[in-house]
């Protein structure tokens, strides 16, 4: 099928100035620059308040942020709550790393006591673990195998669906990393975790395309980016003893 050129698939990244801790905001860039890799143009929109909602959202990114600020960002949440709520029930592909991912859960915990009431879009809570984890990543979805950077003080529970399986980490807390829920994907991989695992990025934009109407081809420039990513995951995985791809 040829690619429809006028196609525009708009990607909303949200709260990126207060959700961008380890760069997880770029994950919205990672997904325009395949797209215009693949003959489509993209164009990614930051939300701070339901002012700056467009018309129409095909992606949805939401980065990481600090304990100091999640009932901040909470609050800055809460009137995006039922757009969020819609594209979920539509089906458009959310990508929630971090904070930003456990503030759609049910609740935080926080270390020391207390809790952050979550959104409540998602099942599940975001549970205090003994130490703080800081360390490689890497998670077994099927066939495939994701590589980041874990980065947190909290494991969750009662996640509807795991992203995948941990070979190498801490994740979840339980052996499983994140949770899938629908068209939602949250995780504690950092990297940010599309520029490092395209095959999940393109698994994003290609549910996108798919409801588009229009296909998501390749690029020789996809495959030179791919190949980097890959050889970048494999130094991971030899230091961690794990097999190569």
């Amino acid at each position: 099928m040829t690619v429809d050129q006028s196609a525009t698939l708009t990607i909303v990244t949200l709260l990126p100035r207060l959700l961008d801790t380890n760069g997880d905001a770029a994950n919205a860039r990672v997904l325009a620059q395949r797209a215009r890799w693949a003959g489509l143009q993209a164009s990614v929109v930051p939300v701070h308040t339901p002012a700056d909602l467009p018309p129409v959202v095909d992606l949805v990114v939401i980065g990481s942020g600090t304990d100091t600020d999640l009932g901040g960002v909470r609050d800055a949440l809460r009137p995006l709550s039922a757009a969020l709520r819609g594209w979920l029930a539509a089906g458009v592909p959310v990508l929630a790393v971090g904070t930003g991912w456990e503030l759609l859960s049910d609740a935080v915990d926080l270390p020391g006591g207390g809790t952050v009431d979550g959104l409540a879009l998602v099942r599940g809570r975001a549970t205090v673990r003994p130490t703080r984890v800081t360390d490689d990543l890497v998670v077994a979805t099927g066939a495939e195998r994701l590589i980041g950077f874990e980065n947190h003080a909290r494991g969750y529970a009662n996640a509807a669906a795991a992203l995948g399986s941990v070979l190498s980490g801490t994740g979840n807390g339980d052996g499983t990393e994140g949770t899938r829920e629908g068209s939602f994907i949250g995780t504690h991989l950092h990297g940010p975790v599309l520029a490092r695992n395209p095959v999940l990025a393109d698994r994003l934009l290609g549910a996108a395309c798919a409801a588009r109407g229009i296909t998501l081809n390749a690029s020789a420039h996809t495959a030179t980016v791919d190949d980097m990513a890959k050889a970048a995951r494999n130094q991971v995985a030899v230091r961690l003893s794990l097999a190569s791809e």
